[in-house]
């Protein structure tokens, strides 16, 4: 039986309003992706205001790799709302929230002791990392990349890429962060090999540690082992490598930003797991806590305990609420079961993605590592110029059919998938069914113009 059961035309009238509603109370510049309003979630299945169910392949950006409303997160919140809302750490500890920090020491890559600051989202975290590193290593530069997303504070904004949809308008924004080039290799340079490529970007970032900043001035460098925002482009392993090696020679501080890559989303517990490359912290949020607002920055003991007591902290940091979340949902991902069935779910979508590629020219590249898949929209394949206005075309007509996807990449030409990773094949086929539905009629529509 499909999952999709759409008993108006979308949106419907509830939605609409509600949606008006929004529009009216709230500041234009919190973007919506659809025009839907949503009462229930279970699973990789959402219930609009009007009574409809469509397939979710957004999963909150990246939050929900246990899908929507998993019974073990359920029964922990609703058990733990009974004895403790809220406590903030700076004043009590309380339970959870030291079971969170011994799992996420336990989980991480690396063999060293470590310690864990607990933070609300993925930005803060990131912001959190760097006044540690700089605390540690007395330096401030940082080093960040071409379409890296890092977050939205001043700090994060400073270091996050695609200034015209993140930056316009929000400036001055904060000194020394560096930016150097990201391997994309789809978009390499025409007659450079991948190889030669990469090691083109290599030389790069060698040569920036002469031309843009000396490496005794590095406090860290912080890179997403798969770039989200940008378009869900790996990292190649040389390129990493050599990153690590830099970091040990010079003392620099590697931070791996696994906000939307960790946590099950490539197949395997972290993205940086694929690459046997250890970095000294590790940034999480999103699917650490199965949507609650929680996230995380993990590392080695030395570098952690480097910031004075009460240099660090917040209200609501480890909520007891989101932290029990969290412990449900670690042990969920890191079951060697679940990530198996992340990578089946994974070559799923890849092959159905791949069969369409295969017919619809106006898809450039397929990529990604295990469930985090994307596809890249171009205007042709020789040129790869990015087919941007069509990709918010797809995405409406797939949200007709009852099915939530969300745009991604430098050019915003991209489509990512980041469904639940407890969905079912049946679910998959049915909602890359109504993918390739959406990509052919635009295409259609692209080819008849």
């Amino acid at each position: 039986m499909p999952t999709i059961k759409l008993v108006t035309s979308m949106p419907g009238p509830k939605s609409q309003e509600i949606v008006s509603r929004r529009e009216a109370a709230m500041a234009r510049g919190v973007a919506k992706l659809t025009p839907v309003a949503i009462v229930h979630a279970e699973g990789a299945a959402i219930t609009d205001a009007d009574g409809n169910t469509l397939l979710d392949f957004a999963g909150g950006i990246g939050a929900l790799a246990v899908g929507h409303c998993p019974p073990q997160v359920v029964n922990a919140i609703q058990g733990q709302v009974e004895h403790l809302i809220h406590m903030c750490a700076i004043v009590g500890t309380y339970p959870s929230m030291v079971e969170v920090a011994e799992m996420l020491n336990h989980l991480t890559p690396g063999d060293f002791d470590k310690r864990t600051v607990l933070c609300n989202s993925g930005a803060e975290a990131i912001e959190t990392s760097i006044k540690i590193v700089r605390s540690f290593t007395k330096r401030a530069g940082i080093i960040v990349f071409e379409g890296a997303y890092h977050g939205r504070t001043n700090l994060t904004l400073s270091m996050t890429s695609k200034y015209g949809l993140f930056k316009k308008g929000f400036g001055p924004f904060a000194p020394e962060i560096y930016r150097l080039p990201f391997p994309n290799v789809y978009r390499r340079p025409a007659g450079l090999s991948e190889d030669e490529y990469i090691d083109d970007c290599i030389a790069r970032l060698d040569n920036a540690l002469i031309a843009q900043i000396d490496p005794e001035a590095v406090a860290a460098i912080v890179i997403e082992p798969v770039q989200g925002e940008g378009g869900f482009i790996a990292a190649p392993p040389r390129f990493l490598q050599r990153i690590r090696q830099i970091c040990d020679q010079h003392g620099i501080v590697m931070v791996a930003d696994e906000v939307q890559s960790g946590f099950g989303r490539t197949g395997k517990l972290f993205a940086v797991d694929h690459y046997d490359i250890v970095p000294d912290v590790i940034v999480t949020a999103k699917s650490l806590a199965a949507g609650m607002p929680l996230a995380a920055v993990t590392g080695r003991s030395d570098i952690m305990n480097a910031p004075h007591p009460g240099g660090l902290g917040g209200t609501y940091s480890g909520n007891p609420l989101a932290c029990v979340a969290a412990i449900e949902a670690m042990k969920i991902i890191s079951d060697p079961a679940f990530l198996a069935r992340a990578n089946e779910i994974g070559a799923r979508m890849r092959e159905h993605l791949l069969e369409l590629q295969a017919n619809v020219p106006l898809i450039g590249d397929v990529r990604g590592l295990g469930p985090m898949l994307l596809i890249e929209m171009v205007k042709d394949r020789t040129s790869k110029v990015p087919a941007g206005d069509e990709v918010p075309q797809i995405v409406n007509e797939a949200f007709k059919r009852g099915l939530v996807i969300i745009r991604a990449g430098l050019y915003s030409n991209c489509i990512r998938f980041l469904p639940p990773l407890n969905i079912s094949d049946d679910q998959v086929d049915e909602g890359m069914g109504i993918v390739s539905e959406a990509v052919r009629v635009v295409a259609g529509q692209l080819q008849k113009a």
